[in-house]
C-alpha cells in the first residue's frame, strides 16, 4: 500500500468525523417547525436545543483535548462516536423536548467534545510536513464545512421524505461507518499517559461559565432581569476560573488551560477569526432556515433546497483551497474570506426586501458560504501552527471550543433578535439579525487583518 493511500485511509474517518458533528450543528434547523410540533414545543424551544448542543460542544471541547494525553487519542475518539451514537438514537426516539436535549444537546454534545480534539491532534501528528497538514486540515475543515453547509439541505430530505426523527438515525449509521473506517486505518502515533493530571474543577468552571454566559443570552428574548443575571454568573464565574487557572500554575500543576496559549498573538487573533466565522455560519444559517419556516411557510426540503447555494459555495472554495493556500498569505485569505462573507449578508438583506421568492436568498447564501471557504482553513492552520507538537492537544482543544463557543453564540444571539419578533414583524427582525451578524464579520476582518504576515506554502524560499 503506498504512502499516499495510507494518508487517504487515515484522513477519511478523521475528515467524515468533523463532517457528521458540523451536520448536527446545522440539520435541525430545517425542521424547527416540525420538532417544534412533534415534540409540543415552540421554535424558541427548538432553538434551545440546538444552541444548548453547540454549547456542550464548546464548554467540554477543552477537557476533551487535554484528556486525550491521559487516556490516548484514538481511545478518546473511539469512546466519543459511541457516546454520540447513543445520543443519536435517544434523539429520534425523544417523545419530547426534554429528552431531546438529553439525546442530542447533552450526549450528543459531549461525544463530539471527546471526539473532535483527536481530529486535529492526530491531523498535526500523522501530517508533519507543512503541505501535507495543510492539505490534511484542508480536507477536515472542508468537511466540516461541508457538513454545516449540507446539514439544511440533507436533513431537509430525510425530514420530508421520512421523518425527522430517521436524520438522527442517519448520524448513527455514519458513525458505524466512522468505527469500522477507523479500527482498520487509524492508529496513535504516540502511547497514552495515565499518569497525567487531568484539573477537574477547572473542567468544572469552565463548562459552568460558558453554559451561564450563553443561556442568559438566550434568555433575552423573554427575562431581561434572567437574562442579567445568567450573564453576570457566568462572567464571575469564568473569572473564578482564571483565578485557578493562575493559582494551579504558581504551585506548579497543570491546569486545564495553561495561560501560555493566550500569550502567543497570531494565535489569539486567530482564534478570534475561528469563533467569528463560526458565528456567522451557524447564525445565518439558523436565521435564514426559521425565517423561511415561520415567516414564509417553507417545509423542510424546501428549505433545504435554498441552502444548496451556501454548499455550492463552501464546495468551490474549498476545491481550491491547497491551489489558494499556495499563491496567497493565510492573512489575506481570511481577510478576504470575511469582506466576501460579509457582501453575501448585504446581498441576503437586500435582496429579501425587494422579492417575495425564496431564490432571492440564493445569492446570498452563495456568497456566504464561498466567503466561509476561503477563510475557515487558513484560521485553523495559523493556530495549530503556532505551537509545538507537544501543546497541541491544548491548542486542539481550545481551537475546537472558540469555534463551537462562536457556532452556539451565533445561534443564541442572532436568533434571539429573530425570535423576539418573529411573529409581529419578521421582515425587521430577520435584517436586524443578519446586520449583527454583519458587525461580527467587520470584527473578524480587522482581527485577520492584524495578523503576521506569512509567507504563501507554495512560494521559494530564499538561500
Amino acid at each position: 500500500m503506498t504512502g499516499a493511500s495510507v494518508a487517504r485511509g487515515v484522513l477519511l474517518p478523521l475528515a467524515l468525523a468533523q463532517f457528521i458533528c458540523s451536520f448536527a450543528g446545522s440539520n435541525m434547523n430545517v425542521m424547527i417547525n416540525d420538532m417544534s410540533r412533534d415534540l409540543n414545543t415552540t421554535v424558541h424551544g427548538i432553538q434551545v436545543a440546538i444552541t444548548a448542543f453547540l454549547l456542550v460542544m464548546a464548554a467540554f471541547m477543552i477537557p476533551g483535548g487535554k484528556l486525550t494525553d491521559r487516556y490516548g487519542r484514538k481511545r478518546c475518539f473511539n469512546v466519543g462516536l459511541v457516546v454520540y451514537a447513543v445520543g443519536a438514537l435517544i434523539s429520534a426516539a425523544s417523545p419530547g423536548l426534554g429528552i431531546l436535549i438529553l439525546g442530542n444537546s447533552l450526549l450528543e454534545g459531549i461525544g463530539t467534545a471527546l471526539l473532535i480534539p483527536p481530529v486535529y491532534i492526530l491531523a498535526t501528528m500523522l501530517f508533519t510536513q507543512v503541505t501535507s497538514r495543510a492539505r490534511a486540515f484542508g480536507a477536515i475543515n472542508a468537511a466540516a464545512g461541508i457538513g454545516a453547509a449540507t446539514g439544511p439541505l440533507i436533513g431537509g430530505l430525510i425530514a420530508t421524505a421520512i421523518s425527522w426523527r430517521a436524520a438522527f438515525v442517519f448520524q448513527a449509521l455514519v458513525i458505524g461507518v466512522i468505527v469500522l473506517l477507523s479500527r482498520r486505518s487509524l492508529e496513535d502515533p504516540l502511547p497514552a499517559d495515565p499518569t497525567r493530571h487531568f484539573d477537574v474543577r477547572g473542567a468544572i468552571l469552565s463548562a459552568v461559565g460558558l453554559i451561564l454566559l450563553v443561556m442568559g443570552i438566550l434568555a433575552a428574548s423573554t427575562n431581561l432581569l434572567l437574562m442579567l443575571a445568567l450573564i453576570v454568573a457566568g462572567g464571575l464565574v469564568l473569572v473564578w476560573f482564571f483565578a485557578w487557572v493562575r493559582a494551579e500554575e504558581r504551585t506548579g500543576q497543570e491546569p486545564l488551560l495553561s495561560t501560555r496559549l493566550f500569550r502567543n498573538r497570531t494565535s489569539n487573533l486567530g482564534l478570534v477569526t475561528q469563533n467569528a466565522q463560526w458565528l456567522m455560519l451557524m447564525g445565518t444559517s439558523f436565521v435564514v432556515a426559521a425565517f423561511l419556516q415561520v415567516a414564509r411557510g417553507y417545509n423542510p426540503i424546501q428549505t433545504g433546497v435554498i441552502f444548496t447555494a451556501a454548499t455550492v459555495g463552501v464546495l468551490l472554495a474549498s476545491f481550491a483551497a491547497q491551489r489558494l493556500a499556495q499563491r496567497y498569505e493565510q492573512r489575506t485569505l481570511i481577510v478576504t474570506g470575511f469582506v466576501v462573507t460579509c457582501f453575501g449578508i448585504g446581498l441576503l438583506i437586500a435582496l429579501v426586501r425587494v422579492s417575495p421568492s425564496a431564490w432571492a436568498l440564493a445569492p446570498g447564501l452563495f456568497v456566504i458560504g464561498l466567503g466561509v471557504g476561503i477563510m475557515i482553513t487558513p484560521s485553523v492552520n495559523v493556530v495549530q501552527s503556532a505551537f509545538p507538537e507537544a501543546q497541541q492537544g491544548e491548542i486542539s482543544g481550545l481551537s475546537r471550543s472558540v469555534s463551537n463557543l462562536g457556532s452556539s453564540l451565533g445561534t443564541a444571539i442572532a436568533g434571539t433578535v429573530l425570535v423576539a419578533g418573529l411573529a409581529a414583524t419578521p421582515g425587521r427582525n430577520y435584517a436586524l439579525a443578519m446586520i449583527v451578524l454583519a458587525v461580527v464579520g467587520i470584527i473578524g476582518a480587522v482581527a485577520g487583518a492584524m495578523l503576521p504576515a506569512n509567507r504563501p506554502a507554495g512560494a521559494p524560499t530564499s538561500a
